[in-house]
Formats: structure tokens, C-alpha cells, sequence
């Protein structure tokens, strides 16, 4: 388990985490979600106790990275995945790190097979592509089998195959009983593997749900009925908003597809349609974060 507390960082005058309390909870794959310049990176290096904080605290199981004493055992991670020296192999790479932990020599092989590295084992990561890189990083990530694993932009570089791989590799991770986080700006990638998501913008927690809470919330019920004006103004005084659509439609927000139907066999309302329309995950996320993007393009 992950947890924050107050969680603030400054940069002189710059406030990169304002204050962030978060829990991120075993079996689960988190998603971290923000735009650029939210904080999600400061965040996660102060997890990682690569920066320390202003104030507050991050914990890995209730203790700060720098109290673990062989943290790859207990939280592995991927911030860079081209953070590593050009002229080692992969094989070499892996094999420092896992010395540094008190990791058996023999788990070095089973990730670099895990990752499909297997067979440029004795090549230099320098001349690895990005999509290797990432592969690497990974594995470098799964070295200690740690029950908490930290991924940032993990499909980046990757072909479909290897999406695929790395989306089935995290919610196995998850279902294995493991604290995943993930970040990623890809929402389509998120609204397939992430059971939760955290959104932050400017610093501040923004939304912290279940993603298909995501998803319902500012979703639109599609009603056809042949009694629209009168049924529109039952649903208002039952405090939904309602904009009539063509003919007999009316696009009812505020309230589900269920509630929508009960309250029209209550009111013996036909109905010849009733259909609940949910927004993507990245039309929920453009409008979470719409007061927090730090660049916008014009519009």
C-alpha cells in the first residue's frame, strides 16, 4: 500500500504538490492521471524517495522509501526507462541491481524472459530502442518481486504487441494481490487497464473514484417518449436537467437510465426508448482538468 499524507513539495516558489492525500490500495491498478506540470512526476519521486518532501509524508507499508532496507524487494519502480549506463548490457544492468538488493543472480534471467529480453541479454543498452528500453525498465522494475510497483508512461515506445503484453503484465500484477500505480497520458490505455483512477491538476487532488464513476458522471440518458413536454417537466422537479432533442427525444443529465425508468412506470409514461450514453474517460478527464492545464492550446 501506497499512502499520502499532505503530501506538499515547493520548488522555491513553485508549488508542484500541494497538500496530496491519497491512498492507493493492494489488488488494484491505480491510475495517475494529470495534465503536464501537475505533479504527478514530483509525486512519484517523493514515493520513490528520490526528492524529499516539503511537508507531509509517503509511505511504501507504512514506512518511508529511505527506512526500506532493500527497497527493489518491496517497491519497484520505472520513472525513466532510459535511465541506464549505454555501455552495460541488459544483462549486466539487471544483475548490479540486483547485488545492490540482495537479489539472487538467478532472477535476473527470469525477468529479462519475462520482459522477451532474453535473447539481447548480452547486448549494450545503448543501442536499444525505446521500445526495448521500456522492456528493460520494466523488468529492472519486477527485479525484487515487489507486492508495489510504480510505472510511469509504461506503453510508451511499445508496438500493440507490446501493449497488450504490458496491459495483461499490470493487471496481473493487480490481481496477484500487488499496489499498482500507473501513470500514463493515454486514456484510452487507462480506461482498459486501470481499475481506479487519481486525477491531480496543479498539485491538488482534482478526483480520486472508481473508473466507471468516471465515466457515469456527466453521462447523458437518450429518452423517447410520446409524452416529452409533460414527462421533461416531472424529470426537472425531480431535479434532473433536461434539453429536448428531436421529436419525442429528450437528453436527460443528473439522473441514470434506471432512475429515468422508474420514475416513468411510476408516472405511467410510455417510453420507446431509453438509452444511457456515457462519456469517454478522456471527455471526463478534459473536463476534470480543463482549469488545470498549464499549457492550452487556442481554441
Amino acid at each position: 500500500m501506497i499512502q499520502l499524507n499532505a503530501l506538499t513539495k515547493r520548488y522555491g516558489d513553485v508549488v508542484a504538490v500541494d497538500d496530496l492525500t491519497v491512498t492507493v490500495r493492494p489488488g488494484l491498478v491505480t491510475g495517475f492521471l494529470g495534465p503536464n506540470g501537475a505533479g504527478k512526476t514530483a509525486t512519484m519521486r517523493m514515493i520513490l524517495g528520490l526528492d524529499l518532501p516539503t511537508s507531509g509524508s509517503a509511505t511504501i507499508d507504512g514506512r518511508p522509501h529511505h527506512e526500506l532496507p532493500s527497497p527493489l524487494r518491496v517497491i519497484g519502480s520505472m520513472l525513466d526507462a532510459q535511465a541506464v549506463h549505454p555501455q552495460r548490457t541488459a544483462y549486466k544492468h539487471l544483475l548490479y541491481l540486483a547485488q545492490s538488493n540482495s537479489i539472487p543472480a538467478g532472477r535476473v534471467a527470469e525477468v529479462l524472459d519475462l520482459a522477451g529480453l532474453a535473447d539481447v541479454a548480452g547486448r549494450k543498452a545503448g543501442g536499444f530502442s525505446l521500445g526495448m528500453s521500456q522492456r528493460l525498465g520494466i523488468a529492472a522494475a519486477l527485479l525484487g518481486d515487489p507486492p508495489v510497483v510504480v510505472l510511469d508512461e509504461p506503453v510508451n515506445g511499445l508496438d500493440p504487441e507490446g501493449v497488450r503484453w504490458i496491459r495483461t503484465l499490470i493487471r496481473g500484477l493487480a490481481a496477484e494481490g500487488r499496489t499498482v500505480l500507473v501513470s500514463s497520458h493515454l486514456m484510452s490505455e487507462m480506461a482498459v487497464t486501470a481499475d481506479r483512477l487519481v486525477v491531480i491538476g496543479k498539485g491538488r487532488l482534482i478526483a480520486e473514484a472508481e473508473i466507471g464513476e468516471f465515466t457515469e458522471t456527466g453521462s447523458t440518458v437518450l429518452v423517447r417518449t410520446p409524452e416529452a413536454a409533460a414527462f421533461s417537466r416531472r424529470l426537472e422537479l425531480s431535479g434532473a436537467h433536461v434539453q429536448a432533442g428531436d421529436d419525442d427525444e429528450l437528453l436527460v443529465t443528473g439522473m441514470t437510465a434506471p432512475d429515468v425508468g422508474r420514475l416513468a412506470a411510476a408516472e405511467g409514461v410510455p417510453l420507446f426508448e431509453l438509452t444511457q450514453r456515457r462519456v469517454s474517460l478522456e471527455d471526463a478527464f478534459m473536463e476534470l482538468t480543463r482549469d488545470s492545464v498549464e499549457y492550452g492550446a487556442a481554441r
